[in-house]
């Protein structure tokens, strides 16, 4: 008895930890809220999904319960044999036609919402983004406005955004929850899907795909702002001023440093242009687009975006990203030095359209 009760105590807490655990996570990182197109039609399959399994449940349930109590073994009758239905044709039928047609209930909106996500038929007349997956961060280049960024996705409302994805290296998943469903991120060849957010926010996306020991560190943000707001943003980031002087002495020497140190040969400060190509051969640099950095809400995607916390990666990515490609691409900075470049950083700044407007 007591080894019985032990195990339904541990069956209890685990399941209220299941339960607690399941309400856990954040408005604009859940496949349960939809916010966009894509996200619509995947909560549509889930609920479709979800009704079928349910009902087979039900079915099955009631099934085991009338043969449990109809055919329970009775005082007097130990040695009966109840009927054999072994061969019995019209039951094969049954539970083999059943389950196929259940099947294609499920495949076969599947399949098509599948392939309406990837219809690029009209993408010539709306917006593109080219999209480079790398370890691990996201590079997005407008090539008809000739904007390069990255981390911060910035789409207009209500209008569909094709996304042309392209890997530099190993294989990544693009998935926003709330807006998108998924699609994986090759290095051999350019998957196109569309992404339409109806509301204006900011929305979490993840890498989606195990592509190394960063990997669930992989984070970045589509940032919706309506049409005329990204229009701004467009026109903020198109005369952004590269050569600007620092407001600040300390800014002034962040620059230098962060010239001297060669750290424009990876990272560009400029919207148009990029630092040294990362293969196989699409577009994107080696390392991040740093042009409106003091915009971004997060450092290296997944810190609070604060000086301290950027002195802190400049000084040891290492230790917060495991297998970065930045570690030992540059000298040894000192605190000084990496206060400097952060200070230079955050004053990245070319646009009021910005995460927190768009209500981060």
């Amino acid at each position: 008895m007591k080894g019985w009760m032990g195990k339904t105590k541990v069956l209890f807490v685990f399941t209220l930890l299941a339960l607690f655990l399941a309400g856990c996570g954040m408005e604009n990182l859940t496949a349960l809220k939809p916010k966009g197109y894509g996200a619509e039609q995947s909560m549509d399959l889930i609920i479709l999904t979800t009704l079928i399994m349910t009902g087979v449940f039900i079915v099955v349930m009631v099934i085991y319960v009338i043969t449990l109590v109809r055919f329970r073994r009775k005082k007097g009758q130990e040695d009966h044999v109840p009927e054999q239905v072994e061969g019995n044709h019209k039951l094969e039928v049954i539970w083999t036609v059943i389950p196929i047609i259940l099947v294609l209930i499920i495949a076969v909106p599947t399949v098509l919402a599948t392939f309406n996500l990837a219809d690029d038929s009209s993408a010539d007349e709306l917006t593109n983004i080219n999209v480079k997956g790398n370890q691990y961060w996201w590079h997005f280049e407008y090539p008809g406005e000739e904007i390069q960024t990255s981390q911060d996705l910035y789409i207009p409302t209500g209008e569909r955004v094709y996304l042309h994805m392209l890997s530099s290296d190993v294989i990544h998943s693009f998935w926003v929850p709330s807006i998108s469903g998924k699609m994986d991120v090759n290095a051999e060849n350019v998957n196109t899907m569309y992404i339409e957010a109806y509301e204006e926010g900011v929305y979490w996306g993840k890498c989606a795909e195990l592509c190394g020991p960063s990997h669930s560190l992989m984070d970045f943000k589509v940032i919706a702002v309506s049409p005329e707001e990204y229009e701004q943003w467009v026109d903020d980031m198109q005369n952004i001023d590269a050569e600007a002087e620092p407001e600040t002495a300390e800014a002034q020497e962040g620059q230098e440093l962060f010239e001297a140190n060669n750290c424009m040969n990876c990272h560009a400060t400029d919207a148009a242009a990029s630092g040294i190509e990362a293969g196989p051969e699409n577009n994107g640099p080696f390392g991040p687009n740093l042009s409106n950095f003091g915009d971004r809400s997060n450092v290296a995607g997944i810190l609070e975006h604060n000086q301290e916390n950027l002195v802190d990666w400049l000084m040891d990515p290492e230790s917060i990203k495991p297998g970065n490609k930045m570690t030992d691409q540059y000298p040894p900075l000192n605190q000084d030095e990496a206060e400097s470049i952060a200070a230079y950083l955050m004053q990245l700044q070319p646009s009021e359209i910005t995460p927190e407007s768009a209500g981060d």
